[in-house]
């Protein structure tokens, strides 16, 4: 899980440098979300102790996730400003965008980065992944701990 929340960082990293696909508020927190998810699971694998709770909030975060990108795809990709929605709120609130802009700062409305890949939106592309995440937090959230732990 980890691992393909680093791939979804590097991939939204890359399409925003490599093909000058900037991004729009809700993009930017959906990567905040796959950072947590990968964090999240990274501890989960150091602290085995921990990891169904740290499964159960990975699922609650890609959760999160998944409701962004739907909210981005059917109300804020029909709008030309992003300003103070809850995303921008979010992501500046936390200083984000001060802190690491070139991962963090949102160049584009939310018309503008309504983009598709090989013809599915970038938004869908991002919920499919959410839901995978949420569809394995959820399994590891409710795996039974390994004799011996």
């Amino acid at each position: 899980m980890a691992g393909a929340c680093a791939i979804a960082l590097a991939l939204a990293l890359i399409a925003q440098y490599g093909w000058d696909m900037r991004p729009c508020p809700w993009c930017v927190l959906q990567r905040l979300l796959y950072i947590l998810i990968g964090l999240f699971c990274v501890l989960g694998a150091i602290l085995p102790g921990a990891r169904r709770p740290l499964a159960g909030v990975s699922l609650l975060v890609a959760l999160a996730g998944a409701a962004s990108a739907i909210y981005q795809h059917t109300v804020a990709a029909a709008s030309f400003s992003c300003d103070l929605t809850l995303a921008d709120r979010i992501v500046s609130g936390l200083k984000l965008d001060a802190l690491l802009p070139s991962v963090f700062s949102a160049t584009a409305s939310c018309a503008e980065a309504a983009v598709s890949v090989l013809g599915v939106p970038f938004a869908y592309w991002s919920l499919a992944l959410f839901v995978l995440l949420a569809v394995a937090a959820a399994v590891m959230s409710r795996a039974r701990r390994p004799q011996g732990h």
